[in-house]
């Protein structure tokens, strides 16, 4: 995914830095360093080596880390709301000044090229930013009750935070994702994702002490770890950026509590293109929208092509032709534009689905197995797959893979096919191509997905509000609304005569 944040911040800097590891491979909480119950080995998806050995959490660590978050949040939360803001403008700072050593840890860490996570990392900076500007419209409001009351509302932080957090952007949602939470005066327990916590750990070595103890906390862990922070009476909220049954199981931990929630999850997304759209530029914005320079591990990535009959063999040659020279290549190489899938486990999955659509007779059409690169044959790599000759009773058209793989679907008939866009339990982004206005406006009021775009396609803007409908989540973020998400309000009246 794109974000439209900042000039310049999707330029290349190849060949900055060396890989830097974090020295810290323990648990910060409390403003300082401890070991963790567990141990886990870090893999590097793109070689099978071993990059690190580190502590991860227990359910009594989480106890101690939600007991030092407590006590920061008691200190944070009458902080001065400016000074906040200046305190999350210096992480911000740091971050940037950091950038290129960043973006090489997560592209080992977690199979990204570098390419892409050097705009990764500058867009955790630009929502850091963001949320330390938006600190003083944390506003209530006041209600008209005569002369002689007062009546207002007052938004106030949560408490404890639990964020917890996917693979597909490490750093970028651990900063980007705790922004909103600390601005708005929370403290923060962000368990980095199990398989790729290593860019979290080295943003705590570097940013943990701009903020008081127990503000600021990285608790690496399992789902165990995760359901501990989550059912802990001292956490006030969580949040998850993550798959659908990760979300359901989020929520009923959460329900038990009667705690609020932010998931951001799962989307099986159409890209659909009307007969009146250019086939060079939706052939372009269908390659970009599958992300496969992240492997296809994207939640918001366009899986689904609906193109009209009139364009729809043009569109399919030039995406093949395109494709024939997307690559992967090792993610910390600067030149390489494709990297891996985050585990065996994923790479088996996407495999399932791969060989599951051939076997219900839709045609594969391009790549579909491992590169033939010795450089790559140690790594979970596989060449970006297109299936056409997919109807909408199949698996791969139904279901979220999350890996290389695109179903390209013929349509004829508007009504129907805007049935089957709709005929999903995702409802996260979509993407319409057409030089027709009204039919534009017509469709994109019909689909149902939190994120629309026209003649456009996997882009975020910052300030606008990123969420899905139905099981894709609840909740809106990257915009005030996230903001406020982790506030609750509180009225106040004033009689000023006694009665």
């Amino acid at each position: 995914m794109n974000y439209m944040m900042e000039a310049g911040m999707g330029e290349e800097r190849p060949g900055a830095v060396a890989l830097r590891l974090p020295e810290k491979r323990g648990l910060f909480y409390g403003g300082a360093w401890h070991r963790g119950g567990d141990r886990a080995f870090i893999e590097n998806p793109a070689t099978g080596l071993r990059l690190a050995e580190i502590d991860t959490a227990n359910v009594q660590d989480v106890e101690a880390a939600v007991a030092a978050a407590a006590a920061g949040f008691s200190v944070w939360r009458d902080v001065a709301p400016l000074e906040r803001g200046r305190i999350l403008r210096e992480m911000a700072a740091v971050i940037r000044a950091h950038a290129d050593e960043l973006a090489l840890l997560d592209a080992a860490d977690s199979g990204n090229p570098y390419l892409y996570m050097v705009p990764d990392v500058a867009a955790a900076a630009a929502f850091v930013d963001f949320f330390a500007g938006l600190i003083t419209e944390v506003k209530g409001s006041s209600i008209p009750m005569g002369p002689d009351a007062v009546n207002f509302s007052t938004r106030q932080p949560l408490g404890v935070v639990a964020r917890l957090l996917a693979f597909n952007h490490p750093l970028m949602f651990c900063a980007a994702k705790s922004a909103a939470i600390l601005a708005a005066g929370n403290a923060v327990i962000v368990k980095p994702p199990e398989q790729a916590p290593l860019s979290a750990l080295r943003l705590a070595e570097l940013t943990g002490h701009l903020f008081p103890p127990g503000v600021f906390n990285i608790v690496p862990g399992d789902r165990v770890a995760g359901e501990a922070l989550v059912a802990h009476p001292g956490v006030a909220a969580a949040a998850l950026v993550g798959s659908v049954a990760a979300g359901r199981a989020v929520m009923r931990t959460a329900a038990e509590r009667v705690k609020p929630v932010v998931l951001e999850l799962g989307g099986k997304n159409p890209l659909f293109a009307l007969p009146d759209a250019d086939p060079d530029q939706v052939a372009e914005a269908v390659v970009a929208g599958m992300n496969f320079g992240w492997c296809g591990q994207s939640c918001g990535s366009t899986s689904r092509a609906f193109l009209h009959a009139a364009i729809h063999d043009a569109v399919v040659e030039r995406v093949l032709a395109r494709l024939e020279t997307v690559k992967p290549g090792l993610p910390t190489d600067p030149q390489t534009g494709m990297g891996c899938l985050i585990s065996r486990t994923q790479y088996d999955r996407v495999l399932g689905y791969i060989a599951g659509g051939v076997a219900e007779g839709a045609t594969l059409a391009i790549g579909g197995k491992h590169p033939d690169d010795p450089a790559l044959a140690h790594g979970h790599f596989l060449l970006p797959t297109v299936f056409t000759g997919v109807t909408h009773d199949m698996t791969i058209a139904r279901e979220e893979i999350f890996g290389p793989v695109l179903a390209v679907l013929r349509w004829e008939d508007e009504a129907r096919m805007l049935a089957q866009v709709n005929d999903t339990e995702y409802g996260l982004t979509a993407s319409i191509w057409t030089n027709d206005l009204t039919a534009a406006h017509r469709l994109a009021s019909r689909i149902e997905a939190g994120y629309v775009w026209i003649n456009e396609v996997g882009t975020h803007f910052l300030g606008a509000s990123f969420g899905g409908m139905r099981q894709s989540g609840i909740g809106r973020e990257e915009s005030i609304e996230e903001l406020f998400a982790f506030t609750r309000e509180k009225n106040i009246h004033i009689r000023l005569t006694p009665r």
